[in-house]
């Protein structure tokens, strides 16, 4: 633990954060703590990582009320959980649970609340054991929140198990504050081909009713009906805290280059492109997108982790192809006027902060509820991949280039209603953490209900 974790006054209020051990994860609650701190001067932050996280993310600028501690690591190179996810999810479920208590022992002053991620169920176990409140944080959007808290019903109406790859497009509508969606996006754990992971998702919801509250990393106002369910549903307080939007970060020389290629473009003319930090797309679909790029001439921004020179290269020079870029101030760009995302929450929640539209292209995970969201509920993007396509279907370059240049095309009516809409919601977002805003008076409450709880 860093030398900060010294000379803390016992009356401080002191928050243990406990992300899951994925950057989807850690970069949430981090958000969460600095908006924390935002609102409570007497506050400190324990954020614990394992040992390579720490690693990764240790040296990065933080507040001096946030002190890092560690926990071991729960496989030997957590940078190689993708490799074997399951082996990786039950190692989580199984090993960080003791150590993790034992951390707790230690810390000065005693911990006032724990806020851990809804996939760390045994988190809420350590805070009833030891009587420390727990909040069981969801980084994720509250209708995917829902899918999982009702899953019984899709066993119920004979949608588990199932092939998606013949009724995924068939249409569910008894979920619970979610309207009418498609079976292949509700989850990509619904065919069963990775049922131990989802026997344990499934086990971990069943401990968010013995947490003393639940965070959801959204806003209340786009997810009113959801939220209202879950409150009706549960008989703790659910707080939607959203949407946790990092801070900017100093700029390195490089990221100067490309913000200086972002100055010189026209207004709302570059698209912008990334597919995340954990999976990504084939190899030959990598390919179609660039020469589908190549051959819309529009202007982009793509955040390619690997072969950026050749894609470069395939892309050709109406664009750049870069390993790593700070993507909300890229989104936030004047010259940005659109991006291709792979939906992960964190990025929908940028780039909704930004008022960008998108192009919806989810991988795995939540990113097909979230694509859902986007498109049908928000309507502020459209599909890449069309509904009735097969699920490893290639989207070709011709689709590609013909797609890009509509949507990028600022005289195209649909186009202008969509821009038109992801406007009026970026107000709306930002107006959930202004003064007065439902995120801001939910952390109050929730601080007032710690006081309370601790003065009983």
């Amino acid at each position: 633990m860093d030398s900060s974790a010294t000379g803390q006054p016992s009356d401080v209020c002191h928050i243990v954060a406990m992300p899951y051990p994925g950057r989807g994860h850690i970069n949430p609650m981090m958000n969460l703590c600095n908006l924390l701190i935002s609102q409570k001067t007497d506050i400190l932050i324990t954020f614990v990582l394992t040992e390579e996280w720490l690693g990764l993310i240790g040296s990065e600028a933080k507040p001096d009320n946030i002190r890092f501690a560690t926990v071991p690591n729960v496989i030997p190179s957590e940078k190689d959980r993708a490799a074997d996810m399951v082996a990786f999810f039950e190692a989580i479920m199984t090993k960080m649970e003791a150590p993790f208590e034992q951390l707790l022992v230690g810390l000065e002053p005693p911990p006032s609340a724990i806020v851990a991620d809804t996939f760390l169920p045994w988190a809420v176990t350590v805070g009833n054991r030891r009587n420390i409140s727990a909040v069981s944080f969801w980084p994720m959007c509250g209708s995917h929140f829902s899918v999982y808290h009702h899953f019984h019903l899709f066993q119920q109406n004979g949608h588990f198990p199932v092939d998606l790859l013949e009724k995924g497009n068939e249409r569910v509508d008894y979920i619970p504050g979610v309207s009418s969606t498609r079976l292949a996006d509700t989850t990509s754990f619904i065919d069963g081909s990775q049922s131990k992971i989802l026997d344990n998702i499934l086990k971990a919801f069943s401990w968010v009713p013995k947490a003393q509250y639940l965070f959801v990393t959204s806003i209340y106002e786009l997810e009113t009906q959801v939220i209202d369910v879950l409150r009706s549903e549960l008989s703790l307080p659910v707080y939607t805290v959203g949407p946790l939007i990092p801070s900017f970060k100093a700029i390195s020389p490089t990221a100067t280059n490309h913000l200086q290629w972002l100055d010189s473009q026209p207004c709302s003319s570059v698209l912008y492109i990334s597919m995340g930090s954990f999976l990504s797309v084939s190899s030959a679909q990598m390919d179609e997108i660039a020469v589908g790029l190549r051959k819309s001439g529009v202007r982009f921004f793509w955040v390619a982790r690997a072969e950026t020179k050749r894609l470069q290269e395939v892309c050709g020079d109406m664009g750049l192809v870069v390993p790593w870029c700070d993507q909300l101030r890229v989104l936030c760009h004047s010259s940005v006027g659109g991006y291709w995302s792979h939906c992960g929450w964190n990025s929908v929640r940028e780039g909704v902060f930004a008022g960008v539209p998108f192009l919806t292209f989810p991988i795995i995970f939540d990113q097909t509820m979230n694509s859902k969201v986007v498109v049908e509920d928000w309507k502020i993007g459209w599909r890449v991949k069309s509904t009735d396509a097969k699920i490893d279907c290639l989207v070709t370059s011709e689709e590609i280039a013909v797609l890009v240049k509509k949507f990028m095309d600022l005289e195209d009516d649909e186009g202008k209603g969509m821009r038109r809409r992801a406007s009026e919601l970026q107000q709306i977002w930002k107006g959930a953490i202004a003064e007065g805003g439902s995120t801001k008076t939910n952390i109050n409450a929730f601080f007032r209900n710690i006081s309370q709880r601790l003065e009983d």
